[in-house]
């Protein structure tokens, strides 16, 4: 009787290793690195960014330059005076505020264009990795790049320079 369920365990444990899921290791870091139209990209953002910083933090100067003039002169303003600079503070800080919010927010420009720019590479990018994924029989594709989750992954399962070499370049 033990030598029967013995055998029944074997037979399920064997079964199971049979249906084991295959997976692999893709380093999305090393692969973007290696896309020059990424890199083309990213210094892309990088230079709008920088320009719209710029445009943003003048108009904070503008704001702080109204700010100090305004601390200088209040003692010798008159109530309206007084209420009118500090009108056009408020509302010079308002602008900067809105611009920023306008380049940078959540829906902002910034965000419109990394999504036009880095949208299709990315697609590219899934695409070529599911195409290996399909050939090779593997279930389940992690990023070894963004999960600090993998300790370790063994360079025999990382697809990485396969899936440049799908996408046309060479690693």
């Amino acid at each position: 009787m033990k030598k029967l369920i013995i055998c029944a365990i074997c037979a399920i444990c064997g079964c199971m290793s049979v249906s084991a899921q295959k997976f692999a290791l893709v380093d999305m870091e090393y692969i973007f690195k290696n896309i020059p139209a990424y890199e083309r990209a990213n210094e892309q953002l990088n230079q709008v960014s920088k320009k719209w910083q710029s445009e943003v933090d003048a108009l904070t100067t503008e704001a702080q330059t109204l700010y100090k003039n305004y601390q200088n002169e209040v003692v010798f303003l008159s109530k309206e005076q007084k209420k009118a600079k500090q009108d056009a503070i408020v509302a010079k800080e308002k602008e900067a505020a809105d611009l920023k919010k306008k380049y940078f927010g959540p829906e902002g420009e910034l965000y419109k264009k990394r999504t036009a720019l880095m949208t299709p590479i990315q697609e590219e990018v899934y695409n070529a990795i599911k195409d290996v994924a399909d050939l090779r029989g593997y279930q389940l594709v992690l990023d070894r790049a963004s999960d600090a989750g993998i300790i370790y992954g063994s360079p025999k399962i990382d697809i990485s320079s396969e899936v440049l070499t799908k996408l046309g370049y060479s690693n």
